[in-house]
């Protein structure tokens, strides 16, 4: 399907897709070399995008009724703009779907999402070649000077330990 056009629906989440986007996290897991690192449950994923509280929102992408790719993401906040932006944790497309519009169908239905003001940010593995060339195809910059860092397991919890009360 790579360098053809397909006729592609973007559509919500819903509960229901619950195991489709898990599925879709496997295929994005294995082609990053992650799967070790997934450990997202049914459950966690329902409550997290649709529970009282959801942390996330996610998109589809279907092509003839089948799931092809998603692309989920969260609410951030510029200080320096004083306005509401988009962090796009996920962009994933089924390989045999590649190259067929269908990320850009995506990420064109997550910007639609950013507020007047806003920005659209996200990270890519620096050996993602196919992915780095698609963002700096739509116009991406790489953003050089910042590093992105991580506190999770004991190192977070260490740190977590030290708040203040009533915090």
């Amino acid at each position: 399907m790579a360098g053809t056009e397909l006729a592609v629906t973007v559509r919500p989440a819903a509960s229901d897709d619950v195991p489709v986007l898990l599925e879709l996290f496997g295929g994005l897991a294995d082609y990053e070399r992650l799967r070790d690192e997934l450990q997202a449950t049914e459950e966690q994923l329902r409550d997290a995008l649709f529970g009282a509280r959801p942390a996330a929102e996610a998109l589809i992408a279907e092509h003839d009724s089948r799931s092809v790719g998603y692309a989920l993401f969260f609410p951030t906040f510029s200080s320096f703009r004083a306005s509401r932006s988009i962090w796009l944790e996920d962009l994933f497309v089924l390989p045999d779907h590649r190259g067929a519009g269908v990320g850009r169908a995506l990420m064109a239905a997550v910007a639609a999402r950013v507020a007047p003001g806003g920005r659209l940010e996200w990270c890519a593995l620096d050996w993602n070649e196919l992915a780095l060339g698609f963002y700096q195809g739509i116009g991406a910059q790489p953003m050089d000077q910042w590093t992105t860092l991580r506190l999770d397991g004991d190192a977070l919890a260490g740190i977590a330990a030290e708040a203040p009360r009533g915090t």
